[in-house]
């Protein structure tokens, strides 16, 4: 049979638009959405065809890359007047390899092709692609997250979990999600005929809207609950969002009652959650709650130590890497990335790393407190702004004028230092630590409609960070 030209310009199209979209798109979110796209050989009227297995991630494609497939065909074949992208079904069995052929025989109709659809049954996201470079063994262990590490070893182990669900919280950048991938790491190396599943919380809610809408929420809950392991990262995300609350809710259910492992991530505790169900809030609390502290000094240490052995030829002075550690205390993440400006910059200029280098490379890096913020010096500058006594922030009294820089100075001393609720809490009258997570939710709530308080407290933070 003679070669259909068209075709085989408008595989080799789609073999570029594929190369490009897996450069843009990363290998991972090609490889979960992209990847499985089929291109239908063309009918010669100017419109590209493309099949994905299920309705499913059809609507996916459909609502974030159907502009970008149009371009990116337009860009190599200038009469392609529209991009298609529908589910693969038994009429659809003119597929074109991805590559160009040179002599194209179109395969006879069989079964073969449309096998596509059992591609949804191998769920990629049950193996999904952890990041080598976190695991437990360059997870380096402080006081400040001893129990986060063992409890994360702990639910990685083999065998019936310990407990379950794990909740693991902490500001940005101090570990969670290094822990998360180790967990993933250890549990399928394990068990390797185990599966897992890793979801940021917006793509949890995002996966259940577009299977709802799909009207395919069974595939959906079959994906999520037939794997061993579940770990949704950045729960806040569906803070005020009932229905995805509400399957989330279900799904933990689904895994506590199968004896299955669940791992949740957040940037604040259980009690601390606004705007979540309180039955999802008792589930997670009914697990281990972990939390992962601000790193002490001498994790800092070990953490610029650690990184800078993995850089062999690069020196940084002793006095350097104490000026980072001293300085640069709000996450481990700005800490690497400091480090990581200054070898950067020292290779591309070729000068040596010194104290003078360091401050004119991170100026703006180490503008952050000499000394660490203490609950006293917060005390002093609150009573010292309204205009009270600081032993009337830790007495008993209830009236307004001492009760509202109180909740002010506990939400500053939650913010600004490393210490629990229960210190916080003995710090201000052996108050209980109840009572200082209702005064951190009240100035969060006043901070967003009374001017005077956002104001007070916008004051006091750049007073007390220097």
């Amino acid at each position: 049979m003679p070669v259909d030209h068209g075709q085989v310009e408008v595989a080799a199209a789609w073999a570029r638009v594929r190369q490009n979209l897996r450069a843009s798109a990363g290998q991972r979110l090609f490889d979960r959405w992209l990847k499985p796209m089929e291109l239908v050989a063309p009918d010669g009227d100017g419109v590209v065809r493309l099949t994905l297995p299920s309705a499913f991630m059809t609507d996916w494609v459909r609502n974030h890359y159907a502009e970008r497939l149009t371009h990116e065909f337009r860009a190599q074949l200038p009469q392609v007047r529209d991009v298609v992208v529908e589910t693969a079904t038994a009429l659809q069995a003119r597929i074109v390899p991805p590559a160009p052929m040179v002599d194209l025989v179109p395969a006879p109709i069989t079964a073969a092709p449309i096998a596509a659809p059992a591609v949804p049954q191998r769920a990629p996201a049950e193996r999904p692609a952890f990041d080598p470079r976190y695991r437990f063994d360059r997870f380096i262990v402080s006081a400040s997250n001893r129990v986060a590490f063992n409890a994360a070893k702990a639910v990685a182990e083999p065998g019936v979990p310990r407990f379950s669900p794990l909740f693991l919280h902490s500001g940005t950048g101090l570990g969670k999600t290094h822990l998360m991938h180790a967990i993933g790491h250890a549990f399928l190396e394990a068990d390797p005929a185990a599966s897992a599943v890793y979801l940021p919380a917006e793509r949890f809610m995002f996966e259940f809207v577009a299977a709802m809408r799909a009207r395919d929420t069974h595939g959906f809950k079959a994906r999520l609950r037939g794997v061993d392991l579940l770990m949704i990262d950045d729960l806040q995300f569906v803070a005020g969002k009932d229905a995805t609350q509400e399957e989330c809710l279900h799904t933990i259910n689904a895994f506590m009652d199968a004896g299955k492992r669940v791992v949740i991530a957040c940037d604040r505790s259980p009690a601390l959650l606004d705007g979540i169900d309180p039955r999802l809030l008792s589930r997670l609390g009914g697990g281990l709650v972990a939390d992962i502290k601000a790193p002490e000094t001498e994790l800092r240490h070990a953490i610029l130590a650690a990184k800078l052995a993995e850089v062999p030829g690069i020196t940084v002075p002793e006095d350097v890497v104490d000026l980072l550690a001293g300085r640069i205390r709000g996450s481990v993440r700005e800490l690497e990335g400091a480090l990581n400006r200054l070898i950067a910059y020292a290779s591309l200029t070729g000068d040596t790393i010194d104290m003078a280098f360091a401050h004119a490379t991170l100026g703006e890096m180490l503008a952050g407190p000499a000394k660490r913020v203490t609950i006293d010096d917060i005390q002093r500058a609150v009573s010292a702004h309204f205009e009270v006594k600081q032993l009337d922030l830790v007495s008993a009294r209830r009236a307004q004028v001492i009760a509202r820089p109180r909740q002010v100075a506990m939400y500053l001393a939650k913010r600004l230092t490393t210490r629990s609720l229960p210190e916080i809490g003995r710090k201000f009258g052996n108050r209980d630590h109840s009572t200082v997570i209702h005064a951190v939710r009240r100035i969060e709530e006043l901070r967003g409609v009374d001017r005077e308080i956002d104001t007070a407290v916008r004051t006091l933070l750049r007073s007390l960070e220097g």
